[in-house]
């Protein structure tokens, strides 16, 4: 049997982890990427925290104020969370002044959401902090890098979905 053809299960490891038939982890990479994101969350965390709010604020507030009118629907979509999950952050970030959801003019069962001047000025604050660092780093490897860092990160998403993330990232308008 090839190596391609043998079924995860069969795949073995030795006892220090390696895979037998040679596809070791890129613990390298994996583990940067790891100490990537945490530093890169950690300046906004500390923010966060303040208003007692965590991650899933943070992206709700981001998205929300990139694309405003965004449905709830299409931020679930975005997010990739549970409409339960969805509900409370929503709610905290309404009642705390920082989101409004306003009723859809052509279909009234659709709720829009936009940011409020308090949500517009925290997503800004937290997006300039996250520029920062990832222009510190750009600047580290040369800034001529930076479309192979845009390549990168998109090849890091499922194939079957890039196209729908280009074109939230890259164009402006509608989501779907």
């Amino acid at each position: 049997m090839s190596k391609a053809a043998v079924p995860p299960a069969l795949h073995q490891t030795t006892p220090d982890g390696d895979d037998i038939l040679g596809e070791i982890p890129a613990y390298d990479l994996i583990e940067l990427f790891f100490f990537a994101y945490r530093d890169f969350v950690s300046d906004p965390d500390r923010i966060l925290a303040e208003f007692e709010f965590g991650r899933a604020h943070h992206r709700v507030v981001h998205f929300v104020d990139r694309h405003p009118g965004l449905t709830i629907a299409d931020l679930l979509d975005i997010l990739r969370i549970t409409k339960q999950s969805l509900n409370r952050v929503l709610k905290e970030l309404i009642e705390k002044g920082f989101i409004e959801s306003r009723t859809g003019t052509t279909d009234r069962r659709q709720r829009h959401l936009h940011t409020t001047q308090r949500g517009r000025a925290l997503a800004r604050q937290l997006a300039r902090l996250q520029t920062r660092r990832i222009m510190r780093a750009l600047e580290a490897i040369g800034p001529e890098h930076r479309d192979a860092v845009r390549e990168y990160l998109l090849a890091m998403i499922d194939p079957g979905d890039r196209n729908r993330v280009r074109k939230l990232v890259f164009e402006t308008g509608e989501i779907s």
